[in-house]
């Protein structure tokens, strides 16, 4: 484990080495790992189905493409991001010329979370070569199989001294951010957020912080219902729901509820069998992370029924297989306990409402989410709740797909994360905005020198009028 501090020596002697490398340069580490990821992509795959047993297709839908897609668009637009950028000058500073630079931070932590082990550790990284920086990064120690194929897979493909990998408990999460990083990326929970802040705090590091929250669904009564059920439950039932953005819980018009739920017995049929008992065979469907999650589910489920809820449709479980099932609940009241912490799961609850002021201030009642969603033909009653609520991100008439457009931020926003990445954004996230003037031989200011004269107070009163 002290390792990690000899290797954190290391890069910093080499990060002025890394920060000065070219667009060139960048772009041949990114089509080194971009071919390193498609040489060992079976490799991930059976890591992957080790811990969660999901199907090979749905790894490379939800880890493998988003990556290499990621690392395209980098290759494509970096020669460009990096250029300086010419800024306006004021008048009262004619015969100056301003640009802003892009720069390293320098050394960058970057820790990930277990729910997606490999996008959601090679995505930051992209975007931290792509600036120059140096890196170690810290997996999920939750994931064994796959943080295990992370530390063969970085090491074999970069130099230490410039980007390491280290597996390990909590416990060296908390060495690592004992260490003056210049940047700190953290994808998790709020709590293990504030204590991300409080460690970057000690050494002034800035941080990206990507969280989660209890991301909502609005279905009005204008929806259509076929095309809600199909990409809300596919938004919902990936990965077993455990997805920071996935939706937590649903809105819906009290007139719709009934279709809603028809709609969504036909989905989940269709994807994974007709009886709860092809579900629970069902390849297509992937397992709880632990079996400690999965007893965390199981007590908000119950304590939800005891409170009122009811099932319509799956609430099945197998503890040993870390199996929940596709979980429908209604007559859900606000106050429930599944509505209190997100849920991080295979269970969506819903509740009704009669006016759409009442869904709004339910959520005008929480936390920030990560994601809002909203399900909608009518243009008034979508801007009307776009005006009525913040998110980090939202889709209208569909779920997730807004993080696949490289050209939107990807973050969160109070409890719900600070910062962005993705595209353009990740680029400029790890990155250090540098303010540059450079006086040219002409030279206004020195009008204003001091002594400020009668004739230097008109100037500053004239500038001060005409200039600002």
């Amino acid at each position: 484990m002290e390792d990690y501090r000899s290797v954190f020596k290391k890069q910093r002697a080499n990060r002025w080495n890394v920060a000065q490398s070219t667009a060139a340069q960048r772009i041949e580490k990114l089509k080194k790992l971009r071919g390193a990821i498609m040489a060992r992509r079976e490799e991930l795959q059976r890591a992957i189905f080790e811990d969660f047993r999901k199907n090979p297709g749905e790894v490379d839908l939800t880890e493998v493409f988003p990556t290499i897609s990621e690392i395209n668009h980098t290759i494509r637009h970096l020669k460009r991001w990096m250029k300086p950028v010419r800024v306006g000058t004021p008048l009262a500073l004619f015969g100056t010329r301003s640009e802003v630079r892009y720069e390293p931070k320098g050394l960058v932590l970057i820790l990930s979370p277990w729910n997606y082990p490999f996008q959601l550790l090679i995505n930051p990284l992209v975007a931290t070569i792509a600036a120059g920086n140096c890196a170690i990064l810290k997996p999920s120690s939750k994931v064994p199989h796959t943080a295990h194929f992370l530390m063969k897979f970085i090491s074999e493909t970069f130099d230490e001294s410039e980007i390491a990998l280290f597996e390990g408990s909590s416990a060296l999460s908390d060495a690592l951010l004992e260490l003056p990083f210049d940047h700190i990326f953290f994808t998790g929970s709020p709590r293990i957020g504030k204590t991300v802040m409080q460690a970057a705090a000690q050494h002034f590091a800035s941080v990206t912080l990507e969280l989660g929250g209890k991301s909502p669904v609005i279905v009005d009564a204008s929806a259509d219902l076929r095309k809600t059920a199909e990409r809300l439950l596919w938004g919902k039932f990936i990965n077993a729901g455990q997805t920071c953005v996935a939706p937590d819980y649903l809105l819906i018009h009290e007139s719709r509820l009934q279709g809603f739920v028809e709609e969504a017995r036909k989905v989940l049929s269709r994807r994974f069998g007709d009886t709860e008992d092809q579900r629970k065979q069902s390849r297509d469907f992937c397992r709880l992370v632990s079996k400690g999650h999965h007893e965390g589910l199981m007590k908000v489920l119950t304590e939800a029924i005891q409170s009122g809820a009811k099932v319509a449709i799956g609430g099945v479980s197998d503890p040993e297989q870390r199996y929940l099932s596709p979980t429908l609940l209604v007559n859900v009241s606000e106050d429930s306990p599944i509505m209190k912490e997100e849920i991080f799961g295979p269970i969506l609850p819903v509740i009704t409402f009669s006016r759409l002021e009442e869904a709004l201030e339910i959520i005008q009642r929480k936390e920030k989410p990560l994601a809002l969603y909203i399900f909608s033909e009518d243009r008034r009653a979508v801007e009307l709740i776009m005006k009525n609520t913040t998110a980090g991100g939202t889709c209208v008439n569909s779920t997730v797909i807004h993080l696949a457009n490289h050209n939107l931020p990807f973050g969160g926003i109070g409890q719900s994360g600070m910062g962005n990445y993705h595209g353009f954004f990740g680029f400029r996230n790890l990155s250090h905005e540098r303010a540059v003037l450079c006086q040219g031989p002409f030279d206004v200011l020195k009008q204003f020198y001091p002594p400020y004269t009668e004739r230097v107070k008109k100037l500053i009163q004239m500038a001060t009028r005409f200039l600002s």
